[in-house]
């Protein structure tokens, strides 16, 4: 795209103050502008009504709004829409609504690509391409949310960064973007309907802890073995089990939050009640949940589904040792919209 004029949605509150009084506009009009951006979800200039046209004029002049596009929507046979949203400068990213009877989460992208390469996931065959905005993030939860209330009858009960992308390898930009869902000043929702998941970034997770965050923490897991994690997941290598620990005990201390671990459950993998007892030895570390991931084929023929009997096993060793745990059965698998298969389909 030719254009190279700023997104205002990267100006804070106070740089929007700075540029009314540089025009000699009043300052009560920085706080309009803000308004429609991040509570009514302004996509231009055109729609602020209540601004004059002057300070509109002068506010078109030097910078755009980039929405989000739709690019295409899919529905699946259990309710789930998979939208894939097109980016100003012609990426592409997925976001998934999850229905139930009385609400619905939706699960929104943190990057375009990825580059950790985890085996059960698609995005991993996918490079990075780059990492979204804090307005490309907000995007996502506003078309969802619309979403939601026009097929589903319900709101927008939860978030969750579980899409395409490592959040913590964008840090900045996600904490702004949360900053604004959940600001008074935003969309008003409550962080703590918000859940952040990670493959594990220890960096990511301590300075989570130090800015004292108030979103929930999910960590995809997958084995508590450091051998199997290093195959399945090759971040593990720089970010290994112990030194994990360390930050997820460091994280609660801080925050007070108790972490959720992901465990997608791979055939002969990581599913035998060995695994499971050294997933409830490592859980001792700090309060914690654990849910039981269905896998979700993503092509490759690598891994495959853990068998039922299998899963119920694992499960039942879990709770017998009074561990919070649940079982998470696919949704939207058949417009590869489940967990670890969304791939940027459209866009090829």
């Amino acid at each position: 795209m030719e254009n190279t004029r700023k997104d205002i949605r990267k100006l804070s509150l106070e740089d929007i103050k700075e540029l009314c009084l540089n025009h000699n506009f009043k300052a009560f009009r920085a706080k309009q502008v803000y308004e429609w951006i991040w509570q009514r979800s302004a996509r231009s200039f055109e729609e602020m009504n209540n601004v004059p046209l002057k300070v509109r004029k002068i506010f078109s002049a030097l910078y755009s709004i980039y929405p989000l596009e739709i690019h295409s929507i899919q529905k699946s046979s259990d309710g789930t829409i998979k939208t894939g949203f097109r980016l100003f400068d012609g990426g592409f990213v997925e976001g998934v609504m999850i229905p139930t009877e009385s609400r619905a989460t939706a699960c929104i992208s943190s990057q375009a690509g990825c580059n950790l390469a985890c085996r059960f996931c698609a995005t991993g065959k996918i490079k990075l391409k780059r990492n979204l905005d804090p307005g490309e993030i907000y995007d996502q939860v506003v078309t969802i949310h619309k979403q939601a209330k026009e097929y589903n009858n319900s709101p927008l009960s939860n978030i969750v960064l579980m899409g395409m992308g490592e959040p913590l390898l964008n840090y900045k930009n996600v904490i702004q973007a949360i900053g604004h869902i959940t600001s008074d000043k935003g969309l008003g929702m409550s962080p703590k309907r918000i859940t952040l998941s990670t493959s594990g970034i220890i960096k990511g997770i301590k300075k989570l802890a130090d800015d004292n965050v108030k979103f929930n923490l999910a960590i995809s897991l997958n084995t508590a073995d450091n051998e199997k994690r290093n195959k399945l997941m090759p971040v593990n290598k720089t970010n290994s089990l112990d030194e994990l620990s360390k930050a997820i005990i460091y994280f609660h201390d801080k925050t007070g939050i108790r972490i959720t671990y992901e465990y997608i459950m791979l055939r002969d993998f990581n599913d035998g009640l060995n695994d499971a007892k050294k997933l409830a030895e490592y859980c001792k570390i700090a309060p914690c949940k654990v849910n039981l991931i269905e896998f979700n084929t993503i092509g490759d023929g690598f891994f495959r589904k853990s068998l039922k009997s299998k899963t119920e096993a694992f499960y039942n060793f879990l709770k017998d040792k009074n561990m919070v745990v649940n079982i998470r059965n696919s949704r939207g698998e058949d417009i590869n919209a489940a967990c670890g298969q969304l791939a940027n389909k459209s866009e090829k």
